[in-house]
């Protein structure tokens, strides 16, 4: 379902709507190291919609393999960007040697990828040959954008990942109209989310357990938005003292460089959210709260007393500092480790909610007896509901809707929604699919 990568093709322009590094499996199992299905050099520029590794983590190599046009996205997106592709590269080197291949690409040509970069603002309007496009609110995370195109009298929106309607820090994606095309995520295509006041008081009540317990609270977070959400919530509740004061860490220097961006880029905020800031322009911080971006101070905190709280990358649990954190307390049964977002068929994170006695870390089996909590509130991802709503909002144009970015039986619940309650053709295409839009 990962490593987006869209190819819109008209008789005089070719654009790549991002080009994300496929995730879940094993490195060696997944299409990253093969060439790309068309020509890097004849791609004439890429618009990306945000910067999660998934739909950009590619694009060094697209570059390397001989892509020269501009790159298009919002400024936070561009500056996110740039974190998450140097902070996952040395492990996308490892991972290749291991496999016995050369890396995807290397420094000089994410360096020269950022050189090809424009940042532009939402509503901008973009000029690539005969096609005309402009970055819409997606909603999803600090930046991201749905993708308005305009081409051979066709109108074409490409979701990009479509954000919930109860995003803590992010505002409400745009209401589009007379939109004859629709490329839609669909991640959640068959699962409704719990509403967003319950995925906070599920962390409240993991955080009062813990002190209760004397445990460990270990929180596997992306290193974008939720790792924000999650520090904005914990802030609020330490301030209103709905939980009891303990030491808190992030433990993930990406994270704390994100959360820097994100403090930079506070006017892209929901209205309520940059009311807030006015008044109090600390959001992501609060007493007992210490980053720990050296390697020094992350081990450091195996020496403070429960209770504590340990937030740390990687969100699906396939790498970063959270995989020694959960060596340590998995065994545990005074610890609790509460998830918070996706985790990908074939991740740690899916085989332990799916109930594993044990997962291999460092490849030596670690028994799992810490106390598993899901919050499901949590989610940057549209759910089923709001999914299918956004589409019969179009209804009346729409002549085709593609659900991508999903397992297969994700996206073929939406498709099979749209066609039986909207009569609309639908369709979820498989990798290297093609279609003529008529």
């Amino acid at each position: 379902m990962t490593g987006a990568c869209f190819l819109v093709e008209t008789e005089t322009t070719k654009i790549l709507v991002d080009c994300g590094l496929i995730q879940g499996r094993r490195f060696c199992e997944s299409d990253n190291l093969k060439s790309f299905p068309f020509d890097a050099a004849e791609i004439d520029a890429v618009f990306v919609t945000h910067a999660h590794t998934d739909h950009i983590g590619r694009l060094p190599k697209l570059v390397k393999a001989g892509f020269r046009g501009p790159i298009y996205s919002t400024n936070p997106t561009k500056e996110l960007s740039r974190l998450m592709l140097e902070d996952g590269l040395p492990l996308l080197s490892r991972d290749a040697e291991s496999c016995g291949e050369e890396p995807p690409y290397a420094a000089g040509d994410l360096e020269k990828a950022i050189g090809q970069w424009w940042g532009v603002k939402y509503h901008e309007e973009i000029k690539v040959g005969d096609i005309r496009a402009s970055f819409l609110l997606a909603g999803h995370i600090l930046g991201s954008a749905m993708l308005d195109i305009r081409a051979a009298g066709k109108r074409i929106v490409f979701s990009g990942d479509l954000g919930t309607n109860s995003s803590l820090l992010m505002p409400q994606s745009d209401q589009v109209d007379q939109v004859d095309y629709l490329v839609i995520e669909s991640t959640y295509g068959n699962a409704e989310h719990q509403v967003t006041e319950d995925g906070e008081l599920v962390l409240e009540r993991a955080i009062e357990d813990t002190a209760a317990r004397r445990g460990t609270l270990m929180i596997p977070a992306f290193a974008t938005e939720r790792t924000q959400d999650i520090l904005f919530l914990c802030n609020r509740m330490l301030a209103e003292k709905r939980v009891p004061e303990m030491p808190f860490f992030v433990d993930s220097p990406l994270a704390i460089k994100v959360t820097e961006i994100f403090e930079k880029y506070h006017d892209y905020f929901n209205d309520e959210v940059k009311t807030l800031y006015i008044k109090h322009p600390h959001l992501f911080q609060f007493k007992n709260l210490k980053n720990t971006p050296a390697v020094d101070e992350s081990k450091a905190i195996n020496n403070v007393p429960p209770p504590k709280v340990i937030i740390a990358g990687s969100g699906m649990m396939t790498g970063g500092r959270i995989l020694h954190h959960l060596r340590r307390y998995l065994p545990d049964p005074q610890s609790s480790l509460l998830i918070v977002g996706y985790q990908a068929a074939g991740s740690i994170g899916r085989r332990i909610l799916e109930g594993a006695e044990s997962v291999e870390i460092f490849n030596q089996p670690v028994l799992v007896r810490a106390k598993v909590i899901v919050a499901q509130g949590f989610s940057a991802h549209a759910d089923k509901n709001r999914l299918f709503d956004f589409v019969q909002d179009l209804k009346y144009s729409l002549k085709h809707v593609f659900a991508v970015h999903a397992e297969p039986e994700s996206a073929e619940a939406l498709v099979q929604i749209v066609r039986d309650r909207l009569g609309i053709r639908a369709d979820a295409p498989k990798i290297g699919d093609r279609f003529e839009l008529e």
